[in-house]
């Protein structure tokens, strides 16, 4: 993309209803735009930190073996009324009708869809277990909308339901997706620490909570260091495949001191180790959730079970905050200049910075490069002053930066700026392609 006629539109004053890091760094960047109270349009440079966010989610939820499906925004009433949830729920469901008078309401979350689904479509023990989950707008009205995306109104999640035949293997798959979040979190480069939490308005009797540790976290935590140190992407670290490895997977997860101010529990606190001991604030970043038989026993979902009597499976929950998730890292991951994008995640690998356009050999260096990214990277070439170029290129947070000049283009060489670092080395064109992976 040529930032020249990209629409990115910047801002050099912080918008005054930003009130945090993300939101006003999101503005700032042209990332989003509020069209509404807690409702916010995605533009170019932000839908593509969305989507790979999106792609990364979706791909440990397939390599876990859930299956993608797509559910409606509006869902009808009635499905809420058989679950007994419509009238609990509160005022943050948009409850509308249609032009018949029916009562709908736009989804809040898709407990009972998913299960009319499966009622509908699932017979016998021997279909399960099933995993299914989507990527959906979804909307709650809240009742004082703020911090950006953080807690709006309008939200892109990710969320996946769990069917099996008894507890054992409820629990598997709530073990199966956990790992699946573990995974997905140290993809984004987050260190994620799963805690215990209340199951709230969705109900059960197991959840955890992920939390991500950010100075604006709206939860003190407390968690033993010991969860850094856990790789969960090495080869020889845990399978999805394995029970054994679930098994222990869990009782790592589970072994280790990690709770919210909420259920802090200081005797269990003071016998974590003086240096092991880590605590700040924490944003949730996602919530997984195992309810039982609650909405498939209230629904009538059953199956025939291996004695071919009716049973209702037993379901879970998994949720993670897409559209969340982009705030949240910003919220963990910035300094006084911008943004600082983990690479999993930019929106671009690289910002190509062209010190002089209409200088023959920089515009030639410059396309060369462009062209070698293959549509990875962002070139500006703008005809403005060269602090400006390097303000936005740090506003916007790509994980490098490829700087040409005129003397650096006479000689074939580039100045490579990693932004996280600040770190800045001389190299050639091809060097710098080779450590970016241009």
């Amino acid at each position: 993309m040529r930032l020249s006629h990209a629409f990115i539109p910047t801002l050099k004053e912080t918008p005054a209803e930003a009130q945090i890091a993300s939101h006003r760094l999101m503005l700032r960047a042209g990332l989003v735009r509020q069209t509404s109270a807690g409702i916010y349009a995605w533009l170019p440079l932000g839908l593509r930190v969305l989507r790979n966010i999106e792609r990364i989610v979706r791909e440990e939820q397939d390599a876990a073996g859930a299956q993608e499906i797509l559910m409606p925004t509006i869902q009808p009433a009635e499905l809420w009324k058989e679950s007994g949830r419509y009238e609990d729920y509160g005022k943050e469901m948009l409850r509308i009708r249609d032009r018949h008078d029916r009562d709908m309401l736009y989804g809040p979350t898709n407990e009972e869809m998913v299960t009319d689904l499966f009622r509908q479509s699932v017979r016998s023990y021997k279909e399960l277990p099933q995993i299914l989950y989507h990527i959906q707008w979804k909307f709650r009205d809240e009742v004082r909308p703020r911090f950006g995306v953080m807690r709006g109104r309008e939200f892109l999640m990710k969320d996946a339901y769990s069917f099996d035949i008894d507890h054992a293997g409820a629990v598997a798959s709530y073990r199966k997706m956990m790992l699946a979040y573990m995974r997905t979190f140290q993809r984004m480069g987050l260190k994620a620490i799963p805690m215990e939490a209340d199951t709230g308005p969705i109900g059960g009797e197991l959840s955890h909570e992920f939390i991500i540790l950010a100075p604006t976290g709206e939860s003190q935590v407390y968690y033993d260091a010991a969860f850094e140190e856990i790789d969960y992407l090495s080869g020889d670290s845990f399978s999805h495949d394995k029970p054994e490895d679930l098994a222990r997977f869990f009782e790592v997860m589970t072994g280790h001191y990690a709770a919210t101010d909420e259920k802090h529990d200081t005797a269990r606190w003071d016998r974590v180790a003086a240096n092991r001991k880590r605590e700040g604030r924490g944003i949730e970043v996602g919530h997984i959730f195992y309810f039982g038989t609650k909405y498939t026993k209230s629904m009538g979902a059953v199956v025939a079970g291996p004695d071919g009597k009716p049973v209702h499976p037993e379901m879970g929950s998994y949720g993670v905050g897409v559209s969340r998730l982009v705030g949240a890292v910003i919220e963990a991951s910035h300094d006084d200049n911008g943004i600082i994008w983990p690479d999993s995640i930019a929106p671009f690998k690289a910002a190509i910075l062209n010190l002089k356009i209409g200088d023959a050999g920089c515009d030639a260096l410059c396309e060369a490069l462009y062209a070698a990214f293959g549509g990875n990277a962002l070139y500006d070439d703008r005809t403005d002053r060269a602090g400006a170029k390097f303000a936005d290129a740090d506003l916007m947070g790509h994980p490098w930066q490829v700087v040409v000049g005129p003397r650096g283009a006479a000689a074939g060489t580039v100045e490579l700026k990693r932004r996280a670092t600040g770190e800045r080395v001389e190299v050639t064109p091809e060097e710098a392609l080779a450590r970016i992976g241009g």
